[in-house]
């Protein structure tokens, strides 16, 4: 499948949203590098949300999408190279299901190709005219109908053969590379004599990895690897982002197989995955908050109490938690129980310097660590809640709402875009806390811009997420229609178009490694306007309505709308206070 008669995704356009696809900006739109800013207020731009998330770079494919593939990658070659299926089917196994690399290897040499494959144009040995023949195997003789050969002609008897096939298929999928049983033939076995010969079993065992291997041997395809799915996911290369969803509702990213995390590229999301789980972490700790005992060296932890420790049997050597020191040298004259002078004394002397310069970064760098992880913890969990939240609305409330409100559900699917927007920017938040452990901390400029970007971000997300958990449960409890659920509405869509605009500054910024600093640590103009509050803002998806604010607000073309300096939501003209976060003008 490498080329492009392999290709059977026709929907391979990039997304312009930063969930599931790539970040596209239109060069008429991006003037002077400035990040845009997407006010979709009303349900048409609903649509174009929807539309735009549908507009995939990859397909998921069913295990009947992957056989109808197979079997038509089969027919094609079948047809061009004017062979059989089965060997057809043999050809495009050895080739990794590249229908362009057979065809350019076989037309360039036929023979080479027929001689690697194992396919023979007429068999080395005829016995179709014998009454007995004798197995190459058992040795035994039998009549010519209880044998049986590949296309080579080597005879083997059919109980032979069975055990011969059952024994590779058990083996695992190096079955679908079956030879000749006979030592000096190379021959391929098809799967015309696995149907024929196998058992019931082995035959099914064997199909299983014949229909796998249309995925596993194929680069461009990939299994999903939540638990108990059966679809595979193929992929359109060079298309941009790597995040992808399955029909199952797991989003991983194709490249690693982890779990969708864009913009934090895979190797950052594999460094944090692996410190998480290793043991790294656990001698941090016990270098941040042990001592070794001066005798045995074992490692303890000391939580109240003097400084006269005791070490476990069989060692039990009393010593000094300060200096090491044996106890029996301590006293009144040395400061007493709770302070050592001969610790303090040395410390000031420069003799403990070393050590305690290790134990301090230790325990630095595990407060770092946990500062890092406990955020990528709770934001983990808040998603997970949030998925339960958006199953419970679509399923149950949704319906639930309309009758109370006495809309159609059509008319409230504001609501189900929220809640997915919830989704996605607490997978995003998430692992942006992992990118900004992994940041130099000698970058301060970056850091500076990363963490104003990402409160930015988190505050508004906390504003819908609140919005959409808390206030909306007003309106599922009413007991009939009420006059301020269209005042909701307003609140609720503003809310979502002015969280998804700060996640795609933050996730532009990131994947352009925060280029808007520049080497001396300062914010270029596009990146200091935005702090400023300044940015471009499109009204709708028209073009002509961006304009650029070099002050400390942000100004909208549309002289009916005025944009608020905290959160950026539009607000009509004769508003003094902002609908959104209620800030005054």
């Amino acid at each position: 499948m490498d080329s492009e008669d392999d290709m059977h995704d026709a929907n391979d356009l990039e997304s312009e949203d930063f969930y599931s696809g790539d970040t596209a900006i239109d060069s008429d739109d991006a003037v002077d590098g400035d990040y845009e800013f997407i006010d979709n207020d009303s349900d048409d731009d609903y649509d174009d949300f929807t539309s735009h998330r549908n507009q995939q770079n990859y397909t998921v494919l069913s295990e009947d999408d992957i056989r109808l593939w197979q079997e038509d990658d089969i027919m094609k070659i079948s047809t061009v190279l004017s062979i059989s299926k089965v060997e057809a089917s043999i050809l495009l196994r050895h080739y990794n299901w590249s229908v362009g690399k057979i065809h350019d290897e076989w037309f360039a040499d036929e023979e080479k190709v027929r001689k690697a494959v194992g396919l023979l144009q007429r068999p080395v040995f005829d016995f179709s005219n014998a009454r007995e023949i004798t197995c190459g195997i058992c040795f035994e003789s039998f009549p010519s109908a209880m044998i049986s050969a590949a296309a080579c002609g080597h005879p083997f008897c059919n109980t032979c053969w069975a055990g011969y096939m059952g024994t590779s298929i058990n083996d695992g999928p190096g079955c679908l590379m079956l030879r000749c049983p006979d030592p000096s033939c190379a021959v391929a076995v098809g799967q015309d004599m696995i149907n024929l010969l196998a058992s019931a079993e082995d035959k099914e065992k064997y199909a299983r990895y014949f229909l796998r291997s249309y995925v596993e041997d194929n680069r461009k395809a990939k299994w999903c690897p939540a638990p108990g799915c059966d679809y595979a996911v193929d992929f359109v290369a060079g298309s941009g982002s790597y995040d992808v969803t399955c029909r199952c509702s797991h989003g991983f990213c194709w490249n690693c197989t982890e779990e969708a995390h864009r913009p934090v590229d895979c190797g950052t999301v594999s460094k944090w995955i692996m410190k998480n789980s290793a043991e790294s972490e656990n001698m941090n700790w016990i270098l941040a908050n042990s001592k070794p005992c001066p005798k045995c060296k074992r490692p303890i932890e000391k939580n109240q109490g003097c400084m006269h420790i005791t070490c476990t049997p069989p060692c039990k050597f009393e010593f000094c938690w300060l200096c090491l020191g044996a106890w029996s040298e301590h006293g009144e004259r040395t400061g007493g129980f709770y302070a050592c002078n001969r610790y303090e004394t040395a410390k000031q002397e420069g003799v403990y310097d070393e050590s305690e310069k290790r134990r301090e970064m230790a325990k630095n760098s595990l407060e770092r660590y946990t500062h890092y992880y406990e955020r990528w913890a709770s934001n983990q969990t808040s998603r997970q809640k949030a998925l339960q939240d958006l199953e419970q609305m679509q399923n149950v409330h949704l319906e639930k709402l309309s009758d109370i409100q006495c809309q159609p559900e059509s008319q409230l699917k504001f609501i189900l875009e929220a809640w997915t927007q919830i989704v996605e920017c607490r997978r995003v938040l998430k692992w942006t806390y992992a990118y900004g452990y992994y940041l130099p901390e000698h970058e301060h400029a970056k850091r500076q811009f990363f963490e104003y970007l990402q409160g930015e971000a988190e505050s508004g997300l906390e504003r819908l997420h609140q919005c959409a958990e808390k206030d909306l449960q007003v309106y599922l409890n009413a007991d009939g229609p009420s006059k301020e659920f269209n005042e909701f509405r307003t609140k609720l869509a503003g809310l979502t178009s002015v969280t998804r605009n700060y996640f795609e500054n933050l996730v532009r910024a990131l994947e352009n490694g925060l280029s808007d600093v520049d080497g001396n640590g300062a914010c270029s103009r596009t990146a200091s306007a935005k702090s400023l509050g300044g940015s471009r803002s499109r009204v709708g998806r028209g073009r002509g309505t961006s304009s650029k604010s070099g002050g400390s607000s942000r100004n909208i073309d549309d002289s009916s709308h005025w944009a608020c300096d905290h959160c950026t939501f539009a607000n009509v003209k004769s508003a003094t206070i902002c609908q959104m976060c209620h800030n005054r003008r």
